[in-house]
C-alpha cells in the first residue's frame, strides 16, 4: 500500500505569481489547461497500490480549494485530502506534524512532491528502484549546467550505488551538476530523522527561553523542519539517502514566466498522455499549429504571444498582447529556467506580459512586456510598464 503527499506551501509563497495569485492559490493556477497540482495527482493515481493522496500546506481551505479536492476525488476515485498546517512549517515540518495521518494503514512507502515543479513524474521507476534496494530516502535527480546548478540543491552521488554522498542546498560554488527535483520516495523510517530535528529544535528553543531570548527570530521553532538543510545535508554519506536520475522533462514553476514554459513542456506530452486536451481542427475554426490547448470560454480575434491573460479579461479586435519569454538556452541540453528578476536599475525588464483578472484592452492597441493589475480598463498602448 502506498500514499502520496503534495507540499503546496502557503500564500506567502506565491508572491512571484502576483497579480495572478490574488485570485487563485498558486497550486491551482492553470498549467497546460488544468490546475498545477492536477498533474501531480494524475501521476500519483496511476501508481499501482496508491491508496490516498494528502495535500499539506498553510492555505485556508477556501471554496476553490475545496471544490478542486471534491472534483479530484470523483475523477480519480481516490481519497484526496487537505491537511492545514497551524503555521508555515517548512518542507519537512508538515510531514512530521501529520505523521500519524501519513502512516495510517501502514503504507509500504510514501511519495513526497513539491507542488511547484513540472515533471513527467517517473514515480513507477522510482518505486522499482526503491524495492530493489530499500533505504529511508530516495530523491529524484536531474542535471543542470555548472552555472545554473548553484540555484538548486546539489547532489554528489556514488555512480555505482547511487548513494548520496554529499548534499548542499544552493551552494556558493560548483558542487555537482546533479540537482534535486523536489520529488521523493520515503520509507516510514524516514520520519525518524525528522523526529530528531524536531526534538533538537525543542531543546534549542528551551535553551533560548532559559536565556531570556524569546524572540521568534532567534530559533526556527520546534515544528519548522527544512528537508534539504536539516535532513538531506545532515544524513548524506551515511547510507540512508539515494538518488534516482531522470532525463525526462523537469522544471521549477516559481513565477508566471516559468508557468508558460511548463505549459509547453506538458503540452508536448499531451499527444501521448492526454490527446483529448489538445485543440483540433474544426470547419470554420482557427488553424491549429503545434500542441495547443484552448479554454472553452476563450474567444479571441487578436494576437497574444508569450503572455498570460487573467480570468474575465477582454482583449479588443486586432490588439496585440506580447511578452518576452525567458526560456532555457535551447542549445544547452542541461539548461534550466533562470530565476526571473522583474527589475534592474529601477527599470522593468522585458518579460512575459501579464494581464490581471477582468482587464479590458481596447481594439488595435499594443501591450508589450507589461504587467496590468486586475480590474483595469486601458485606453492606449503600453510598453515595459506596470499599470497600477
Amino acid at each position: 500500500m502506498l500514499k502520496a503527499v503534495i507540499l503546496i506551501g502557503g500564500p506567502q509563497k506565491g508572491t512571484r505569481f502576483r497579480p495572478l495569485s490574488f485570485e487563485v492559490p498558486k497550486p491551482l493556477f492553470p498549467v497546460a489547461g488544468v490546475p498545477m497540482i492536477q498533474h501531480h495527482i494524475e501521476a500519483c493515481a496511476q501508481v499501482p497500490g496508491m491508496q490516498e493522496i494528502l495535500l499539506i500546506g498553510f492555505y485556508q481551505p477556501d471554496e476553490p480549494l475545496t471544490q478542486f479536492l471534491e472534483a479530484a476525488q470523483q475523477e480519480f476515485n481516490l481519497p484526496v485530502r487537505y491537511l492545514q498546517e497551524f503555521a508555515p512549517l517548512g518542507t519537512g515540518g508538515g510531514l512530521y506534524h501529520f505523521r500519524d495521518q501519513i502512516l495510517a494503514g501502514s503504507p509500504e512507502a510514501f511519495f513526497v512532491l513539491n507542488a511547484d515543479v513540472c515533471s513527467d513524474f517517473p514515480l513507477s521507476a522510482m518505486l522499482e528502484a526503491h524495492r530493489r534496494q530499500r533505504h529511508p530516502f530516495l530523491l529524484l535527480g536531474t542535471t543542470a549546467n555548472r552555472t545554473q546548478s548553484l540555484n538548486y540543491g546539489c547532489i554528489v552521488e556514488n555512480p555505482q550505488t547511487h548513494e548520496v554522498l554529499h548534499y548542499v542546498e544552493k551552494p556558493s560554488t560548483f558542487i555537482s551538476d546533479i540537482i534535486n527535483c523536489g520529488i521523493y520516495l520515503f520509507s516510514p523510517e524516514a520520519l525518524k530523522p525528522l523526529r530528531d530535528v524536531f526534538q533538537r529544535n525543542q531543546q534549542d528553543g528551551q535553551f533560548c527561553l532559559a536565556l531570556g531570548e524569546d524572540s521568534p527570530g532567534l530559533w526556527p521553532g520546534a515544528g519548522t523542519i527544512r528537508l534539504e538543510q536539516d535532513v538531506f545535508s545532515a544524513l548524506a554519506g551515511q547510507g540512508q539517502i539515494y538518488v534516482h536520475l531522470t532525463d525526462g522533462i523537469w522544471s521549477q514553476i516559481k513565477s508566471a514566466g516559468s508557468a508558460l514554459y511548463a505549459s509547453r513542456l506538458y503540452l508536448s506530452r499531451y499527444q501521448d498522455t492526454h490527446p483529448e486536451r489538445l485543440a483540433k481542427h474544426t470547419p470554420g475554426g482557427p488553424r491549429i499549429r503545434g500542441n495547443v490547448y484552448i479554454h472553452p470560454t476563450a474567444k479571441e480575434h487578436t494576437c497574444v504571444l508569450h503572455s498570460i491573460v487573467g480570468w474575465g479579461s477582454t482583449v479588443g479586435r486586432w490588439a496585440r498582447v506580447e511578452g518576452t519569454p525567458n526560456d532555457p538556452n535551447p542549445n544547452d541540453p542541461r539548461a534550466r529556467m533562470d530565476s526571473e528578476s522583474l527589475f534592474k536599475d529601477g527599470k522593468l525588464l522585458p518579460a512575459i506580459t501579464i494581464l490581471g483578472c477582468r482587464v479590458r484592452i481596447p481594439a488595435e492597441v499594443l501591450i508589450l512586456n507589461s504587467i496590468v493589475l486586475p480590474h483595469k480598463e486601458l485606453s492606449r498602448s503600453f510598453t515595459n510598464q506596470i499599470i497600477l
